[in-house]
């Protein structure tokens, strides 16, 4: 975990993450105590998650220092506003059982499409996320699943700028506009769900530029968007998976290839967008 992004203001966050979206889901913490075990320090989660109580019993069960982990979580979309801001943070540090956060997110820009008020209800939240921030109680502010219009929202007002936008990032849906704002704002980029659905890994081309590399093709689509300085959140749940998501070998995949994977046709979407109703995921 040598290996960081330094957002703006300083702050230096691992490039390669533990994503804990369902690794608790019917489990105990087993699973991101695995993933500490292997040698992730930055572990994801959020209230949705309702996995939050369960990461910060395998934090303080592994003897690791608070300082080393790298722990962010999110305010669930229903939970906009600033008081319910402020409130679901607390929530979750008393859940994770600490008393601050490396970076907090608002997890949606709106709590339904069709929610009319949402720009109001975002400038408040990210009210709460500043006053959180001068506080000392989060050390870096972001969103996720913000696309530009949703950011220029809170840019006008915002006295902190977002440092983060975590947002749906993988082969076959790279949101190209979204993170090309980003990158001019200074906003770093870090991707959810960034090996796709199972039609990416077992796409033909895919395995053969993995062989090409003589890597898998889970490290080869990692260092992809690694290459691209988009930061990941990978989940897994065997030990040896989270190790090959974690040790990725070193290698630079050429511009040409890149070029080949930017222009494929969309494919292993979740379905998810904020502003547009939930559709079934593209597998």
């Amino acid at each position: 975990m040598r290996s960081y992004f330094e957002l703006p203001n300083g702050v230096q966050m691992p490039k390669i993450g533990f994503g804990t979206y369902k690794s608790t889901d019917g489990r105990d913490e087993c699973v991101i105590s695995q993933a500490l075990e292997a040698g992730y320090r930055l572990l994801d989660t959020a209230a949705a998650y309702k996995n939050e109580e369960q990461v910060g019993k395998a934090i303080t069960r592994s003897g690791i220092s608070r300082k080393e982990i790298f722990l962010t979580s999110k305010v669930w979309k229903t939970d906009l506003g600033y008081e319910n801001t402020k409130k679901s943070f607390q929530e979750s540090l008393e859940r994770l059982q600490t008393d601050y956060l490396d970076l907090f997110l608002l997890h949606w820009p709106k709590p339904d499409p069709e929610f009319a008020d949402w720009k109001e209800l975002d400038r408040e939240s990210w009210r709460a996320l500043e006053e959180l921030y001068k506080e000392g109680k989060v050390r870096a502010i972001g969103v996720s699943n913000f696309l530009p219009h949703h950011l220029e929202n809170i840019r006008k007002t915002a006295e902190i700028q977002p440092m983060v936008d975590q947002l749906e990032l993988h082969v076959g849906y790279l949101q190209e506009s979204a993170v090309s704002y980003c990158k001019k704002h200074q906003i770093q980029v870090q991707a959810w769900s960034p090996l796709g659905r199972r039609r990416i890994m077992e796409q033909e081309q895919i395995q053969k530029m993995a062989e090409k590399y003589q890597t898998s093709p889970a490290q080869f689509l990692l260092t992809f968007l690694l290459q691209l300085g988009i930061g990941v959140i990978p989940k897994a749940s065997v030990p040896e998976r989270m190790r090959q998501n974690l040790e990725l070998p070193e290698f630079t995949i050429k511009e040409e290839d890149i070029w080949y994977l930017r222009g494929l046709p969309q494919m292993g979407w979740s379905g998810e967008h904020p502003d547009l109703p939930r559709v079934p995921a593209q597998q």
